[in-house]
């Protein structure tokens, strides 16, 4: 299954207290949800409590379904009276769509290719095994070039499911404090040998490749045992949850949220951003 469409918990699962009893709605939702999709009791489906958002008569709620050990979680509205179900974004006309977004996003310290001051930023949050970021490396690669106005801030965003991709992200923020330049030759050498990476290699070819870009080994090694790497892997995850990111790849162009690989669709985003900031004929 692409890696597009392996989902993640985007938001924390509300907590609910072991033996707390469901709301009416709660036991509606949850009624309703397996009945529709045939989730018999081995499925695990929790209902959040519902709370009260900005529009009246309309509550908002998190629903995690379990499969085995693939957990989902999904936001749902749900209306006052548990007469309607609503899956789906809910966004307000008076309000840039995408200012939300751009006060999330945290790049200071992140790696970037291009000018600070460039009219595009496109913010990639990724995972170093997944087939569908390695497309996006691919389609950014070729794409780049034609448009110097764009700059690229990776995000590292491992998916649980992947076993060497966290170690791949901490080898890439090794990569990025001994040389800020140095993480994108790792960055290309890991997604162009993804396919001969696996969990039980994963350190020796991330070591070789380390060795490759010159950067010192030693250092490197003791960089992938350290805790401040790690930390930043999982602040640069934790930045990702904040802004629902649930798979990879997920692009945000100056803001504007994109999933998956597709070059059209990248190309689109660059070029609409970029007839933006023509001037007007007169």
């Amino acid at each position: 299954m692409p890696c597009a469409q392996q989902s993640q918990p985007s938001t924390p699962t509300p907590t609910v207290a072991a033996g707390a009893p469901q709301t009416p709605i709660q036991k509606s939702v949850e009624a309703y949800l397996r009945n529709l999709y045939a989730f018999g009791p081995d499925v695990q489906v929790t209902v959040g409590p519902p709370k009260e958002t900005n529009i009246p008569g309309l509550l908002e709620t998190t629903i995690e379904v379990k499969i085995e050990s693939n957990p989902q979680t999904v936001k749902f509205y749900v209306s006052k009276d548990g007469k309607y179900l609503l899956r789906g974004e809910l966004s307000d006309l008076t309000k840039d769509p995408l200012a939300d977004n751009l006060a999330k996003l945290q790049t200071k310290d992140a790696p970037s290719l291009g000018d600070p001051n460039s009219a595009i930023t496109i913010v990639e949050f990724s995972d170093f095994e997944c087939p569908v970021c390695r497309a996006l490396h691919d389609g950014l690669r070729e794409l780049l070039p034609k448009y110097p106005q764009a700059r690229l801030v990776f995000k590292d965003f491992p998916l649980e499911q992947h076993p060497w991709a966290r170690t791949a992200a901490i080898a890439g923020q090794c990569a990025y404090q001994q040389d800020p330049k140095a993480f994108w030759k790792l960055y290309d050498l890991i997604y162009d040998n993804q396919e001969v990476i696996s969990a039980e290699n994963a350190y020796s070819k991330l070591t070789d490749y380390a060795s490759q870009i010159a950067l010192n080994t030693g250092t490197f090694k003791s960089c992938l045992a350290s805790p401040e790497a790690a930390a930043a892997v999982e602040a640069s995850r934790a930045n990702g949850l904040a802004l629902e990111v649930s798979s990879t790849p997920t692009v945000f162009f100056n803001g504007r949220r994109t999933i998956g690989a597709d070059p059209h669709l990248i190309e689109q985003n660059i070029t609409y951003e970029l007839s933006k900031r023509k001037p007007a004929n007169h």
